[in-house]
């Protein structure tokens, strides 16, 4: 059985990692380095553990969620896509069993908003830590003047806590934004697709999902 450890010690992909966060720092994206790939395993792994899900589908999840975004290291656009062939081929050299590697490969290439689908419980997992991970840490431009609507979003976030509601079968994100960097409507404009995608894969693990934002539910 292939583990996360043998996931999160492997040089091969941890390059890919390293190299991935390093093309999308010179283009000016937020972190998405082993901070973000660690808490997107822990999370979507945790979660499905808490609903009752099995240990393999969140193992499953987990790997999923360190590996996501291994396909930046080829280019940004259609990450995802890119990022589950990369997975297929090294999950396959590791000998991951076929239906444990589709479950992980799938959950990979429907992950980003602009073409994801919650088809399985790995994905949705995957889905719902990736997009709930919003913080000012992730931001790496230093000048403040210079920010674009990206770097304002995630900078004025001071806290961002996610919670699951076994008893109300919720998932809430809730955050503390200061509108002095950022209106609540610039979050909106910016993250409008990928809260929508969180409903859709909280749908499908029998979840509703919540926006707080400041003190007011928004979804």
């Amino acid at each position: 059985m292939l583990t996360f450890s043998d996931i999160q010690s492997n040089e091969e992909i941890n390059t890919y990692i390293r190299q991935a966060d390093e093309s999308l720092k010179a283009m000016g994206f937020t972190e998405h380095a082993f901070a973000h790939s660690n808490r997107c395993a822990g999370y979507a792994s945790e979660w499905l553990l808490a609903l009752g899900y099995s240990e393999k589908e969140a193992r499953l999840a987990r790997i999923a969620g360190y590996m996501h975004d291994i396909g930046n290291v080829v280019n940004r656009y259609d990450h995802a896509q890119s990022g589950a062939v990369l997975a297929f081929g090294i999950l396959s050299r590791l000998e991951m069993p076929p239906d444990e590697l589709a479950a992980v490969v799938t959950a990979i290439g429907n992950h980003d908003e602009a073409t994801a689908h919650p088809v399985n419980s790995v994905a949705a997992a995957l889905i719902l830590a990736d997009k709930t991970d919003v913080r000012r840490t992730r931001v790496r431009n230093a000048e403040i003047s210079s920010f674009d609507i990206h770097d304002r979003v995630n900078y004025a976030v001071r806290e961002c806590g996610v919670t699951l509601d076994i008893k109300t079968r919720s998932l809430t994100l809730e955050l503390d934004v200061d509108t002095e960097i950022c209106q609540v409507l610039d979050y909106f404009e910016i993250f409008m697709g990928r809260m929508l995608l969180c409903r859709r894969a909280a749908d499908f693990l029998g979840l509703r999902f919540r926006l707080v934002i400041n003190g007011s539910a928004l979804m």
